[in-house]
């Protein structure tokens, strides 16, 4: 399958589910990611606020701040992805896309090596790491800022193919974790 052609292959079968089961779904990923050693080992934190049809992380930003933990969300900013701290649902604001986006001081790019885990959502994922993303490329600019981060890819099950086709831009995650299935790789 092309990308595209894959794209419309998990959009069609995001139809498929409930808003129960995706609720199910994601649950068990956020437990898996809570109970992961970079997770228990994590000051600084990558999260992201979901859309309807992404793994809902809602809990691990709640949990992170129970935790005093750090929390970024990204912002995008023309064709990139800026980082702003989460200061609690009041002070998101509706931003591009229909994402919830935090207001407020923009973490700065020479702190990015402070992040330890990034949490990245992704349309498919593969055993191998590769991620396939919306199509505007704003993580693949992003992840390669965060050198020192273990990069957490998250989907539902019926997003984690055997292989997903991948480019020489394309960055891949360290670890994908699903409802089903998590792997880790070097």
């Amino acid at each position: 399958m092309t990308k595209q052609e894959l794209r419309q292959f998990v959009r069609a079968q995001k139809k498929l589910h409930s808003a129960a089961q995706m609720a199910a779904m994601s649950e068990e990923i956020c437990n898996r990611v809570l109970d992961s050693d970079c997770w228990q080992k994590s000051e600084t934190l990558l999260l992201y606020y979901p859309l309807a049809d992404e793994v809902d992380v809602r809990p691990l930003i709640f949990r992170a701040v129970e935790a005093d933990k750090r929390v970024l969300l990204p912002v995008c900013v023309g064709n990139e992805l800026e980082l702003y701290p989460y200061e609690g649902d009041a002070s998101l604001v509706v931003g591009s896309y229909g994402i919830m986006e935090p207001a407020g001081t923009k973490f700065p790019l020479e702190r990015y090596s402070e992040i330890d885990v990034a949490i990245v959502p992704g349309m498919a994922y593969d055993r191998s790491g590769h991620r396939l993303g919306r199509g505007k490329g704003y993580y693949d600019r992003l992840l390669p800022r965060l050198d020192r981060a273990r990069r957490q890819g998250v989907c539902f099950p019926f997003q984690f193919f055997a292989e997903v086709p991948a480019d020489v831009h394309d960055v891949s995650v360290h670890d994908v974790i699903t409802a089903e299935y998590a792997t880790e790789q070097q």
